[in-house]
């Protein structure tokens, strides 16, 4: 029997770093959502103890080396269980090292399946504790929605939701390293700060204009010149009429909230006419 499960994307509607801690990882305080634009993930038991990763992007890992692979590996050694076959199948529609956290949502829809059919019992809290074992952005993406995520991203706490928007998506033709941005991160030299709290309220009263006013990714103030498109796409969605942009994550893909879905929809056309990797998406 094959098992399937949505893998979606999420973003960051502010991302701000507090300080480096004493394990190497860095202190985050981040608000996400999560979007429609998602992977297909579809797992099937096999005989024997093989684990095998079929994916439609050729270049993309297809043993232990994939995301959701781990994901598949850690569930087993943590629970105990015995292990069976597994044929993981993700058909990807969520850019590739996008700040969108499509691996990570992979893994925890995989883990959200192997819950489903061999730990029914089991509690959110503890999928994501074994989410937090395989990647900072898991268990965030195991629990999906609007969330407030601290520490290393593993530490959740449910906020109110997004009110209904358009959103556009555009991942801009290049690749930024997560090490490397954090490498450049002074925390004492940050000019700005999202502000957190007033984005938080926003989103209490259902106020789309307040939290559009407080995105904020602190990755753009330390982004190098050579990651100019993303700025260059940052300032095209706003003159196609999105209330706000910002980047997600550590980017390179920017995103706009919009007003009205006819507005959105003009604006993904003409970014679509510029740009291969555009996706008109809401909030999940």
């Amino acid at each position: 029997m094959t098992y399937t499960e949505p893998a979606y994307a999420k973003l960051n509607l502010t991302l701000d770093i507090l300080g480096k801690r004493p394990d190497g990882y860095h202190d985050l305080r981040m608000v996400m959502v999560s979007i429609d634009l998602l992977d297909g993930v579809s797992l099937t038991p096999a005989e024997g103890n093989g684990l095998l990763v079929d994916t439609d992007l050729p270049y993309l890992p297809r043993g232990d080396g994939n995301l959701a692979a781990k994901a598949a590996l850690r569930f087993f050694a943590e629970t105990g269980l015995e292990r069976p076959g597994l044929e993981i199948s993700l058909d990807k529609r969520i850019p590739v090292c996008a700040g969108m956290a499509g691996g990570s949502s992979d893994a925890a829809a995989v883990l959200r399946i192997l819950r489903r059919v061999y730990a029914p019992e089991m509690g959110e809290t503890r999928l994501e504790e074994i989410g937090a074992l395989v990647g900072s952005d898991v268990p965030y993406c195991v629990r999906g929605g609007v969330a407030l995520a601290e520490g290393r991203g593993e530490i959740l706490t449910d906020l109110p939701p997004l009110p209904p928007c358009p959103i556009v998506v555009c991942k801009p033709p290049c690749a930024v390293s997560t090490p490397e941005l954090f490498g450049l991160v002074r925390v004492k030299k940050l000019r700005y700060h999202p502000r957190t709290e007033e984005l938080i309220r926003a989103l209490a009263a259902g106020d789309l204009e307040g939290v559009a006013r407080r995105l904020y990714n602190v990755f753009e103030d330390v982004l190098p010149r050579k990651y100019d498109q993303v700025f260059a796409v940052k300032r095209r969605m706003l003159e196609l009429g999105a209330m706000a942009a910002s980047m997600t994550g550590s980017g390179p893909t920017v995103f706009g909230i919009f007003r009205e879905d006819g507005q959105a929809q003009s604006a993904a056309e003409a970014l679509g006419s510029e740009y291969r990797d555009v996706f008109l998406c809401h909030p999940v």
